[in-house]
C-alpha cells in the first residue's frame, strides 16, 4: 500500500470531459480529484455534475482550482467560487497570490493583496473552506520567507499553501518544506513539456524521490496530485501514478 494519498488535477486533461477524467482516476485507482474552474467546473450546475460523477465512482473532491487572484478581488465572483466549492464538497479553494514575484511586489501592491486575501479568507470561512495559494513563480508565493511573512501578517486560520517544486533548487525546496510544513495542504507534481515542471527528468532523477522522502519523514498527511503529464498523455499519467504509488 502506498504511503501518500494520491490525486489528479482535472487541468491535466483539459481536452477530456468530466466523465472521462473520473474514469481515468478510477482506472488509476486514486482517491481524489482537484477540479479546475477554467474548463470543467464553471458553475453550480457543473459542480453538481462532477460531484455526482465522483460520488458514483467513490472518488473524493479535494479542492477547487479557482484561478481567482488576490490582486484583482471581486467579491461577487469570490462568493460564487466558494458556493461552487461547497457544492462539490471540496475542502479548499486554490488561488493565485498576486501577479508579481515577491521580489518585485511594491508596498502598495503588497497591502492590496494582503487586504484582499483577508476578505477572501473571511468569506471562505463562512463556507468552511481553506484558501490555498499555488506555490508558483511570478506570484508572491514564490519565496519561503515572503510567504511566512505574508501568513503572519494575514492572521487567518484558514490560510494554507500548496507545495510545488520547480525542480531546480534542491536546497530551497527542502528548506521550503521544513519552514512551511504546517501550512502545506496539498502537493502538486508535474511532468515537464518544454517549460513545464516534470515528474521525472533524465537529469536529477532522484530529485522528486528526495522531496517525497522528506514529506514522508515529516508524516505529511495531505494529497499528492499530478498536475501535468508529458504531452497530455493518458498512458504517461498511469506510469506517473504507479511511480508515486511506489513510495
Amino acid at each position: 500500500m502506498n504511503y501518500f494519498k494520491l490525486g489528479l488535477c482535472s487541468v491535466t486533461f483539459r481536452k477530456k470531459t468530466a466523465e472521462q477524467i473520473v474514469d481515468i482516476a478510477k482506472k488509476a485507482d486514486i482517491s481524489y480529484i482537484e477540479w479546475g474552474g477554467d474548463v470543467h467546473v464553471k458553475s453550480i450546475e457543473d459542480a453538481k455534475k462532477v460531484k455526482a460523477l465522483c460520488d458514483k465512482a467513490g472518488i473524493k473532491i479535494s479542492s477547487y482550482g479557482s484561478y481567482c487572484n488576490s490582486a484583482e478581488y471581486n467579491e461577487e465572483k469570490w462568493i460564487n467560487t466558494c458556493e461552487i466549492a461547497r457544492e462539490m464538497g471540496a475542502a479548499s479553494v486554490r488561488i493565485w497570490l498576486g501577479k508579481k514575484s515577491s521580489l518585485y511586489t511594491s508596498r502598495d501592491e503588497y497591502i492590496l493583496i494582503l487586504r484582499n486575501t483577508k476578505k477572501m479568507c473571511d468569506i471562505a470561512s463562512e463556507y468552511g473552506l481553506l484558501v490555498c495559494p499555488e506555490c508558483h513563480r511570478n506570484t508572491f508565493n514564490d519565496n519561503t520567507s515572503a510567504f511566512l511573512r505574508f501568513s503572519k501578517e494575514l492572521k487567518r486560520g484558514n490560510f494554507r499553501t500548496y507545495f510545488q517544486s520547480r525542480y531546480f533548487r534542491m536546497a530551497y525546496d527542502l528548506d521550503r518544506i521544513d519552514r512551511t510544513y504546517n501550512y502545506i495542504r496539498d502537493v502538486h507534481v508535474s511532468y515537464r513539456d518544454l517549460k513545464r515542471e516534470q515528474l521525472l527528468r533524465k537529469k536529477d532523477k532522484n530529485y522528486l524521490d528526495t522531496l517525497l522522502k522528506k514529506l514522508k519523514e515529516k508524516n505529511f498527511d495531505g494529497i499528492v496530485m499530478v498536475e501535468f503529464v508529458s504531452y497530455g498523455s493518458e498512458k504517461r499519467f498511469y506510469k506517473d501514478i504507479e511511480k508515486l504509488k511506489s513510495y
